[in-house]
């Protein structure tokens, strides 16, 4: 029996590569500025695109939404910032880890939010899904770590994007959504870079951050990021529409794989067994999940 794979799996397979490699290029370019900078040149070349794009069609939507247009960008942005700042100083495949919880806690929110059904499968999955995240965490006497509660906020910032994105679609063309998340992403750093003249708080420098102009080899990072970060959103969309969604949300956590991998040639650690188990318990959980779609 032959075997072969479908050109939406072969798509999102290149893109959970590619978006490995971009988290490479963000974690290299964080050794010489913060990560609310890399940050904002992530969401930099994201607007010029887009804009582009909306400049030759332009956009159709009958709108009505902006304060739920708002908070799905919003919320992506400050998921951004925790998991660019856990790439900087964690695991590049611990951190992708986390942000690949966003689906369970998503179906929690849908259910929530969205009054969506929510089947035995779906909830064994998301108890799978936490299950995942204590032995990842391995919380102990002193608690979570600031990186294990930034981890959590990535994925539960992110689930909250998605799940009000689910209701946008109604209201709003695909790139206004999306312009809303690479637009305050945008802004929102320049923001914080003014208000970290007057605020000296180490504890904070996950928001907190002085602009330094790239110089040199820096350059090729922060571009590198851009460009796999957008080649990456492409390949998915395509293989999103080829492929059905449970299928291609299954081969998205091969991302997580490739992060590890990369991460180690960046040189980080090899996963303990603990965190091995955890990471395989969320890649299951979210198979689960998406299965269900």
């Amino acid at each position: 029996m032959k075997f072969s794979l479908g050109d939406g799996v072969k798509y999102m397979l290149i893109a959970s590569f590619s978006f490995a490699i971009m988290g490479a290029f963000a974690k290299l370019a964080s050794q010489s500025m913060s990560s609310l900078e890399v940050v904002f040149f992530r969401n930099v070349f994201g607007v010029a695109i887009v804009g582009f794009a909306i400049y030759k069609k332009p956009m159709v939507g009958k709108g009505g939404k902006p304060l739920l247009l708002f908070f799905r960008g919003f919320m992506g942005f400050v998921a951004l910032l925790a998991f660019f700042y856990n790439i900087a100083h964690i695991s590049l495949g611990d951190a992708m880890t986390w942000s690949k919880t966003s689906p369970v806690f998503t179906a929690i929110f849908a259910f929530l939010f969205l009054k969506e059904r929510l089947s035995l499968s779906g909830w064994i999955a998301v108890f799978v899904g936490f299950v995942g995240i204590v032995f990842i965490t391995q919380p102990s006497g002193l608690g979570f770590s600031k990186y294990d509660f930034l981890g959590l906020f990535s994925g539960i910032g992110a689930a909250l994007a998605y799940t009000s994105i689910r209701e946008l679609k109604n209201y709003y063309d695909t790139r206004a959504i999306v312009l809303s998340f690479m637009g305050i992403g945008t802004l929102g750093p320049v923001v914080l870079f003014w208000v970290s003249n007057f605020v000296d708080m180490p504890e904070l420098d996950f928001i907190l951050g002085e602009f330094v102009l790239p110089k040199g080899i820096v350059w090729v990072y922060v571009i590198g990021m851009g460009l796999f970060a957008t080649l990456s959103q492409l390949l998915m969309t395509k293989a999103y529409s080829l492929e059905k969604a449970g299928i291609i949300g299954a081969v998205s956590y091969t991302n997580i794989f490739f992060s590890v991998i990369v991460g180690v040639m960046l040189g980080d650690a090899l996963p303990d067994f603990a965190t091995s188990v955890g990471i395989s318990l969320i890649i299951l959980a979210g198979i689960m999940v998406a299965r269900g779609k």
